[in-house]
């Protein structure tokens, strides 16, 4: 005859299933947001294809903002005619395939509005006078090309802007522009990653915009689910383990 289980033997097995079912839960949410990311990532590689190597268009004007503000025509090859502002450039700490450094962003008047363009990269290296020597936009009536890029507001990783100091780890075109003190109403949304000019200036070093990504994302969310069935496999061997205990204390 197999003994009735006692109030100990029932908590534990309790116990043991929430903790499964809990960890169960957990992987497969997981898993489910490695699939959304999986998802953006293939989108993202898709525009980056089909975008980067197009001929450039004019810039999308303010009718097209609210679309681009919410996430539409990524890496759009663009162009863009107009002029710098002076004395408004703005140093972004950031990595390039060049090393660790300043992003030179620099707004440009158009017909259609005023846009933050990124001239390109200057090392961190530099003495403080030279970097914003560097940083002095170019006078005259320019031509620029370029590939547009979302606004990325907040600030990096654990490393919120600071614009107070004026220390900025992200290129959040709003928070820019109005410490610059341009009319928001008039300031793209977006701004442009500037392509290299062939015989340009050494720096600021433009054309650096990563358009490969690494797409692991299937593995991980397959990890996941493994690790949820897991977890389902595991809290069943439990249940097999204390019946055969409850069997062997009744021999």
């Amino acid at each position: 005859m197999i003994p009735p289980r006692t109030p100990r033997d029932v908590a534990r097995t309790v116990a043991g299933v929430a903790l499964a079912a809990l960890a169960c839960c957990g992987f497969i949410l997981l898993g489910n947001w490695q699939v959304h990311r999986l998802h953006w990532k293939l989108g993202l590689i898709h525009d980056v294809d089909t975008r980067v190597h197009a001929a450039p268009v004019p810039a999308p004007g303010p009718a097209q903002w609210p679309r681009i503000a919410a996430g539409h025509e990524r890496y759009l090859h663009v162009r863009l005619e107009g002029h710098f502002l002076p004395n408004m450039s703005t140093l972004v700490r950031g990595t390039s395939r060049l090393g660790y450094g300043y992003w030179v962003m620099t707004p440009f008047v158009t017909e259609q509005g005023i846009v933050l363009v990124n001239r390109g990269y200057i090392p961190s290296g530099m003495p403080e006078n030279a970097k914003y020597r560097l940083a002095w936009a170019p006078g005259g009536t320019r031509q620029v090309t370029g590939l547009l890029r979302q606004s990325e507001p907040g600030g990096g990783f654990l490393r919120p802007n600071k614009p107070r100091k004026n220390l900025w780890y992200s290129r959040d075109v709003a928070a820019i522009a109005a410490l610059r003190n341009l009319p928001a109403a008039e300031v793209a949304p977006y701004f442009v990653d500037a392509d290299a000019v062939p015989g340009g200036a050494r720096w600021p070093v433009a054309g650096l915009t990563p358009i490969r990504f690494p797409n692991h994302h299937l593995g991980y969310a397959i990890t996941w689910y493994g690790m949820a069935l897991g977890s389902l496999l595991g809290a069943g061997l439990l249940l097999r383990s204390i019946r055969h205990r409850r069997r062997d204390s009744a021999s």
